[in-house]
């Protein structure tokens, strides 16, 4: 009989109990004294790129950094490898995964891509699959994504076929049917699609997913994987890996789950042969396992992964716990977006159930934003002179489209709004802020920023 690496975890799998909620919930004076470390002047309402950490979970990474640098040694063999594993019950509980040693812990979505796309890669260059069987992904997926694939997947003789969504969207149908078009696309000429890569939030243009009828669809069609990478999901919609039913899924801790900067979970159902994924950094432990390989890369700060629990002490101090988080943050994010799209006459970039924590809102067209590198020099001119920090995306018209109109002209340029726990008792502060800054920018001068 075959017996588990107990590094990996529990042998019995038995889910630990779900903590309690706080008999007494965070104050506004607290979340103020949370963040306190953030800039007091900047309206900070990015939180997708990179995520907040409050103040008692650095508090406790801290401590762990120092309890490694006292005696290293000691914090390797007696602490690291189950503090990881705590970590990872902890997770394998929220997203409703069946065993712990289906959740690794990496640095971030791109680590997850990169271990998923290798495997790929391999079998196009072993002759598993044939030249110019595909891999799908959506247009919009993630850069990081998209230069894996190159990495790995095109030059070992592999085909990529995107779906090209269409934005503004109105509804999810608009979304299934593009994703059905191309599937008929990358299975012409006998081709497989031998890996679906869908988003289950977006990253730019923000848009919720659906992501659980699309995995229905890929197992309709014979797709023989599916890895959806969700770097923004856990923290800001639920998560659960049964329901979604991918053999592959990755979501940023750092980003809407309040986690210092970097840790994601990789989750990879047991029903997938998983001795053929291996992290991108090999060390001594390579051949134990992804969870094993995972845990030990090399000496390097591993705190952002073991500070979990102390994540969850946090959430769980809100009314509601993350579910309220969830709700408020989306309450308050439409809200915001609303707002702003009253102010400027312009238009939200989807309705507000496609939207989580993160909102497209539609720019004035007197703006003049017709190039990526006016989206960049707005974003700039935005932080250097007015402290707001927000993402500007330009919105490249299709061939024989003219968009969407406001009065002074057609729209081609919005901003994401992000909103989280931090910015619960700032929302009129951050939404006059944004407003006055856009107020105070002439009419086209983006050239002369």
């Amino acid at each position: 009989m075959q017996h588990e690496d107990p590094r990996n975890g529990e042998s019995d799998h038995r889910s630990s109990k779900k903590p309690k909620l706080s008999s007494k919930f965070i104050t506004e004076s607290d979340i103020r004294d949370e963040f306190s470390h953030h800039h007091p002047r900047v309206a900070r309402i990015n939180n997708g790129s990179f995520g907040s950490c409050p103040g008692s979970v650095l508090t406790a990474q801290r401590h762990l950094q120092l309890q490694f640098l006292r005696q290293p040694d000691a914090f390797y063999f007696n602490t690291l490898r189950d503090g990881i594993t705590a970590s990872r019950k902890i997770i394998k509980d929220f997203i409703n995964a069946d065993h712990v040693d289906e959740v690794s812990l990496v640095d971030n979505a791109t680590t997850a891509a990169a271990i998923v796309l290798q495997r790929i890669g391999r079998s196009f260059a072993e002759g598993k699959f044939q030249k110019n069987d595909t891999v799908l992904m959506l247009h919009c997926a993630f850069q990081a994504v998209k230069k894996s694939i190159q990495a790995y997947v095109t030059r070992a003789g592999g085909s990529v076929i995107e779906v090209r969504l269409p934005f503004p969207v109105n509804s999810e149908e608009e979304i299934i049917s593009e994703f059905k078009k191309s599937i008929e696309e990358g299975k012409s000429n006998g081709r497989k699609i031998r890996l679906a890569i869908i988003d289950h939030i977006t990253s730019m243009p923000s848009l919720v997913i659906p992501v659980k009828e699309l995995v229905r669809i890929c197992r309709a069609e014979g797709i023989e994987q599916v890895f959806v990478d969700a770097a923004h999901a856990i923290g800001s919609v639920k998560v659960d890996v049964k329901e979604v039913g991918a053999d592959f899924y990755v979501s940023n801790l750092h980003k809407w789950f309040f986690c210092p900067p970097s840790v994601a979970f990789l989750y990879c159902k047991k029903s997938t042969s998983s001795s053929d994924l291996h992290h991108p950094v090999v060390s001594h432990e390579y051949g134990n396992g992804l969870p094993v390989e995972s845990a030990w890369i090399g000496t390097r700060d591993y705190s952002s992964q073991l500070v979990v629990p102390a994540v969850l002490e946090f959430v769980n101090r809100f009314e509601g716990g993350i579910d309220g988080i969830m709700k408020r943050n989306h309450d308050e994010v439409v809200k915001m977006g609303k707002m702003l799209v009253e102010s400027w006459g312009t238009n939200l970039g989807s309705p507000p159930e496609m939207s989580a924590a993160m909102i497209m809102v539609g720019l004035p067209s007197r703006l003049c934003l017709n190039s990526e590198e006016d989206a960049v020099t707005l974003r700039s001119h935005l932080r250097d002179r007015y402290e707001v920090e927000v993402p500007i995306f330009h919105q490249v018209s299709k061939d024989g489209e003219e968009g969407v109109r406001d009065k002074d002209g057609f729209i081609t340029g919005y901003l994401r709004m992000g909103k989280c726990a931090k910015c619960f008792i700032r929302n009129e502060e951050a939404v006059m802020k944004v407003g006055a800054a856009f107020h105070g920018i002439n009419i086209c001068v983006l050239p002369s920023f």
